[in-house]
């Protein structure tokens, strides 16, 4: 008897390889369960699912050119039906308060000078431009005093001493 994709028979496990079980099924005819359709969940070890010698009933899932056929326990488990998902039904709407929107207040920005001080300004409407010019002129503020300071301290980033002798 040639065995027939979608049906499902039930086997003999043969032998265990670390990427699936080989079956025997009514007949004669062999085939490999891989790991993956051993279980719906992961396995790690293929031996902590099966043994050999073990009957197990199994599903076709294909057979190629060269006679191959592949297996699946999981496919061959009826599984406990699931209830079907309702459909969703929105709830009936609420009357709530309609809350007014807020109008925009000018957010107080800070910006550290070269000195260390803070400075606090308030713009009714800060643009880009603004804001990129005043982020640039901190930034070379603080890169210039950075390079000042380790000039005063005589190293430098390549890891020689103040000067050579």
């Amino acid at each position: 008897m040639k065995p027939e994709i979608g049906q499902i028979y039930e086997g003999k496990i043969t032998s265990i390889t670390n990427f699936g079980a080989f079956v025997t099924l009514p007949d004669g005819p062999d085939g490999m369960v891989h790991i993956s359709e051993v279980s719906d969940g992961f396995v790690k070890d293929i031996h902590d699912v099966l043994q050999v010698g073990q009957m197990v009933k199994v599903k076709v899932i294909s057979i190629s050119d060269n006679g191959k056929i592949a297996l699946s326990v999981k496919k061959a488990v009826d599984k406990p039906r699931q209830p079907e998902k309702k459909e969703f039904t929105p709830r009936p709407q609420q009357s709530r308060p309609v809350k007014k929107p807020q109008e925009h207040k000018p957010q107080p920005q800070v910006i550290i000078c070269s000195d260390g001080v803070w400075e606090e300004s308030v713009s009714s409407d800060p643009n880009f431009e603004d804001m990129m010019s005043k982020f640039k002129k901190s930034s070379q503020d603080r890169m210039s005093d950075l390079k000042r300071g380790n000039e005063n301290r005589g190293y430098s980033r390549r890891g020689h001493g103040g000067g050579r002798k």
